[in-house]
């Protein structure tokens, strides 16, 4: 029996050895007497920055050290964690010094600052110039949840509690505008049309409708959440690894997009390949390998003779989505597989993000088969454990029986 492997997006010749040595001890112990054959195409038909990534901000070395921007680094902090600003407060106050007295029959600053965020209006009259700013960032729709979600939130009501003296509150309503805000873009993502001086604009809006003004505020949160925000959210770090991280994943985002552009390529010699085998083979596609596989299969259904294919497996494969969002060249939107397209085998991994269901795609197609693995590892780890799993080379047996 004959198997010919094709390998996914990214792997280059020592990494496809590596695989292709996994595969072949995995199919020998199914098949003692199987050919197993190489399909590496990563070389000829992979992408490759033409141009030494020239077109990437970052990739040359900046004359001196970049300038640090502590300030895009702590709402990188505030847009995973919005709250944590209020957290911190909270717990700076606790170890404050108590002398035990208080404000005896009058509400404290923090009370006053809890009425005053309930007090918002969570309809803005259209021409209010907070109501217009909301608008033209995109965060209008998500101003009556931030309302919601702040002042329910534990850790407003606990930093309330510690502000007792005026200069407490006045960090309190910074950092209750910067969580209403930061509550606001987290939601919104990508939607969000969002300059930092509109960002600095709204939470100075928020912080005078709570009581006070954000501008010159000195808080004792900024001592602690500024260190940590650089070290592990800081814009400039990314900056400075934007040319070494995209030099290092170019091949394996590149040989997907290349492949959408140029993509006939690699099928003539995936063609090429089960046509001069010596008898029908088993065809087995990692990731972008299964989509190549795929289409090439299914346009040469449509020729005749059909390619002599024995079997089709992916394996951790994103064909069947592509199908669904019609970005197959093999087939058109919404079309079934032809009738002369193979026995087909569709093995993923619920932890590996980069696999998808065949059997849904094509309801009622008896050549189509979907199986579950479990590698038990975290994605990315998961998209190339498959060949270490004995169940994947077992249940290419029992089809194959």
């Amino acid at each position: 029996m004959r198997f010919v492997f094709v390998h996914g997006t990214g792997v280059r010749r020592d990494r496809f050895e590596e695989l292709f040595a996994l595969v072949e001890t995995g199919l020998l112990k199914e098949f003692p007497k199987a050919e197993v054959e190489r399909c590496y195409w990563g070389t000829e038909f992979g992408a490759e920055l033409s141009a030494g990534g020239a077109s990437v901000p970052g990739i040359r070395p900046h004359p001196g050290p970049g300038p640090e921007d502590p300030e895009t680094a702590e709402w990188l902090l505030l847009l995973a964690d919005p709250l944590c600003e209020l957290r911190v407060l909270a717990e700076l106050g606790t170890e404050a010094e108590d002398d035990g007295f208080g404000r005896l029959g009058t509400q404290s600053p923090g009370e006053d600052m809890g009425n005053a965020l309930r007090a918002l209006p969570g309809v803005l009259a259209p021409d209010d110039e907070l109501a217009v700013l909301l608008r033209e960032t995109g965060l209008a729709d998500g101003y009556g949840h931030a309302l919601w979600t702040v002042e329910r939130a534990d850790e407003f009501h606990a930093a309330c509690l510690v502000a007792e003296d005026d200069a407490t509150a006045a960090e309190l309503r910074v950092h209750t505008g910067r969580a209403l805000v930061a509550v606001m873009l987290s939601e919104a993502r990508d939607t969000a049309l969002c300059t930092d001086t509109e960002r600095d604009r709204l939470v100075d809006l928020l912080s005078e409708r709570l009581g006070g003004t954000a501008r010159g505020v000195l808080t004792r949160t900024a001592g602690v959440l500024s260190r940590l925000a650089q070290r592990v959210a800081t814009q400039s770090f990314l900056d400075r690894k934007r040319g070494e991280v995209t030099s290092e994943k170019a091949s394996e985002i590149g040989d997907i997009l290349r492949y959408q552009a140029r993509g006939e390529h690699l099928r003539a010699h995936l063609e090429q390949v089960i046509g001069n085998s010596p008898e029908p083979p088993v065809v087995i596609g990692h990731s972008l390998g299964g989509i190549a596989l795929v289409d090439t299969l299914a346009l040469a259904a449509r020729r005749q003779p059909p390619l002599p294919v024995r079997l089709l497996v992916t394996v951790g494969s994103q064909a069947p989505f592509l199908h669904e969002l019609g970005a197959l060249a093999g087939l058109e939107p919404g079309d079934r597989l032809p009738s002369d397209f193979p026995h087909w085998l569709n093995i993923y991994d619920r932890r590996d993000v980069l696999s998808y269901l065949a059997e849904p795609v094509f309801p009622g197609d008896s050549r189509v088969a979907d199986h579950e693995v479990h590698s038990g590892m975290p994605f990315p780890v998961s998209h190339s454990a498959y060949w270490k799993l004995p169940s994947v080379f077992e249940r290419i047996a029992e089809a194959l029986r």
